[in-house]
């Protein structure tokens, strides 16, 4: 849309609206914004596209609706892993990875089979092209490096089913906060120069969209009162006054919708992850995680697509120090642990720790109940016991070289947060005899309204599992699974437990751990194209809109497909937020 366009717009607007200035209402002038490109979401893919327009000299505006401390979004809570293909530090590590292997694992484990994946498998193989050639370089570019990596997502057991053929995961040093830090950093310089504007505490409301041509111009929404909360600690949406911004082009990177549990229920797959919604979570991502920006696109007339297809994660804790309502903890944990359903039965081959989320997922909601038991010793939850988020990890999240190598490599107790939940979380049950462990977790089953589990039962399920230990050879499928992973020497010295029997009292007290499930990821949204443009429905681009990041299906309306390979999601910001700022700046220099 040209300035005189703008213009007319805004002198129509004038008509119907107060004064700028008045109690009422707010209203940017043309001076300020005709070249602008309002970025709506201050999170990882809007950082990254404000970076990438400032170094082309495109002024931008970022606009969220919480306060300045919450900038970066929910990458600051994140481990910080990133999905890097054949890197110097996999070779290193002696890892033969590949291009070609990679792609083979993102499509056997996306699934594509519908007609709206044209774009979200265009955009799947931008990234793992991207993950392969760039996003290494890229990162370091902008002073980040990596701490490990780690072996996420390993599977099903088949080769051309879903999982990482060989560990990708690359852990920040520093975790999220660094990652956030290297893109906020020259956000920050940029506004210094005034390519930046910041409007916190402003929530959008509507997308403006000019009736002539059908373009974004803008975005009108309510300013809310001022908040000191601190970071991801939920906020007054008591609004003092509205606004209105106009620009050249309108860019959403608002997140996705795991806050929002009516949300999460309302676009449950009960077809695929059927038969019944859970009626409970535990909640993995701030409340701002609201989902409201893709029904206010849709609204506008964005196309919104692949609406089913979540990530949500298995291995939930109630967090015993809250930050966010019903704060919500995934343990990261090694595959040591013995894994049986509410009722007590064993989950079935290869529903694993670490290794098939969603099929893990599937099979919990066929069961009835909401949670499953984790049953390991104190040797498994030393070693192989890690908790997601920043805040649960200092020593990585400190850059200590010292206490990560104290506590990962030659530590003989838990992890200190590890140990916080041991002593006060409400899901863990530390006992010395199994009859007293089945008692307590029937106790915790109770208050969940689950049944009763049964001493034998649960003591014929460790015992099976125990009894295959004992030769270097097995029929077990969990314990061929451990034995592949120590081949991995990283694993095998700072995340593998030795393998022995979990009732070797040698290795005690015994614990149980109730497994919640925790919402976290929305895997379909807007559709786009590979210049992050978002479609219509009729499949042409919305002109002036765009969108990047988790609220895009972190590309194209869902590049996951059906399933992640984790490192994806903020890998996935990165390289949307990237495009979108690239693309955008290019079509405005013209």
């Amino acid at each position: 849309m040209h300035c005189e366009e703008i213009s007319a717009l805004k002198e129509g607007l004038r008509e119907s609206i107060p004064v700028p200035g008045s109690s009422d209402y707010s209203i940017s002038t043309m001076a300020e914004t005709e070249s602008s490109v309002i970025i709506v979401g201050g999170g990882l893919a809007g950082l990254v596209a404000a970076t990438e327009l400032s170094r082309r000299g495109v002024h931008a505006i970022i606009v969220d609706q919480e306060n300045e401390a919450n900038l970066g979004g929910q990458a600051f809570w994140s481990l910080g892993g990133l999905f890097c293909v054949n890197s110097a530090s996999q070779r290193r590590l002696g890892i033969k990875d590949s291009r070609e292997l990679a792609m083979q694992d993102w499509f056997n484990s996306a699934r594509f089979d519908r007609d709206t994946d044209l774009w979200p498998r265009k955009w799947a193989e931008a990234f793992v092209s991207f993950a392969t050639d760039e996003l290494e370089n890229y990162a370091k570019s902008f002073g980040m490096s990596f701490a490990s990596v780690g072996w996420a997502e390993r599977g099903s057991g088949n080769a051309n089913g879903h999982g990482n053929s060989v560990p990708r995961f690359h852990v920040t040093w520093g975790a999220g906060p660094a990652v956030v830090e290297a893109f906020e950093k020259p956000v920050r310089e940029a506004a210094k120069k005034k390519l930046v504007e910041f409007r916190f505490r402003h929530r959008v409301d509507q997308i403006i969209v000019d009736e002539h041509t059908g373009a974004a111009v803008g975005v009108r929404g309510q300013i809310l009162e001022p908040s000191e909360t601190l970071r991801g600690v939920a906020s007054s949406r008591k609004a003092v006054d509205s606004f209105e911004l106009f620009g050249a082009k309108v860019l959403i990177t608002s997140g996705g919708i795991g806050g929002n549990v009516d949300l999460v229920k309302k676009n449950w797959p009960v077809d695929r992850l059927g038969p019944q919604i859970p009626k409970s979570f535990v909640i993995g991502v701030p409340a701002y995680v609201d989902g409201r920006m893709i029904e206010i696109a849709e609204e506008a007339g964005a196309h919104i697509i692949n609406s089913d297809r979540m990530w949500h994660y298995t291995e939930g804790l109630n967090n015993w120090n809250s930050i966010w309502p019903q704060h919500g903890i995934r343990i990261i944990p090694g595959p040591s642990s013995l894994w049986l359903d509410a009722t007590g039965k064993r989950l079935p081959p290869f529903l694993y720790p670490g290794c098939d989320t969603l099929a893990t997922l599937k099979h919990i909601c066929a069961t009835g109940y909401d949670y499953t038991w984790f049953i390991l010793n104190r040797s498994i939850v030393t070693k192989e016991f890690a908790l997601s988020g920043s805040e649960q990890n200092p020593d990585l999240t400190s850059k200590s070289i010292w206490k990560t190598l104290q506590q990962r490599l030659f530590g003989w107790s838990p992890t200190p947060p590890v140990q916080a939940f041991l002593d006060h979380g409400v899901d863990f049950v530390v006992e010395s005899s199994l009859p007293d462990l089945v008692h307590r977790m029937n106790e915790l089953a109770e208050e969940k309204g689950g049944p009763s589990l049964d001493l034998e039962q649960i003591k014929r399920e460790i015992e099976s599992r125990d009894n295959q230990v004992e030769n270097k050879y097995s029929k077990d499928a969990q314990i061929m699974l451990i034995r592949n992973a120590q081949n991995y020497w990283p694993e095998r010295l700072s995340r593998l437990s030795k393998l022995h029997k979990i009732l070797d009292p040698g290795h005690g007290p015994l614990i149980a751990v109730r497994l919640n499930l925790l919402t976290r990821k929305t895997l379909g949204g807007l559709e786009t194209n590979l210049d992050a443009n978002v479609l219509r429905p009729d499949g042409t681009a919305f002109p002036n809109l765009y969108a990047a990041g988790e609220v895009a299906g972190f590309g194209g309306g869902g590049v996951h497909g059906y399933s992640s390979l984790e490192g994806t999601f903020l890998g996935g910001c990165i390289f949307s937020g990237r495009t979108a700022g690239v693309k955008i700046a290019e079509s405005m220099k013209g």
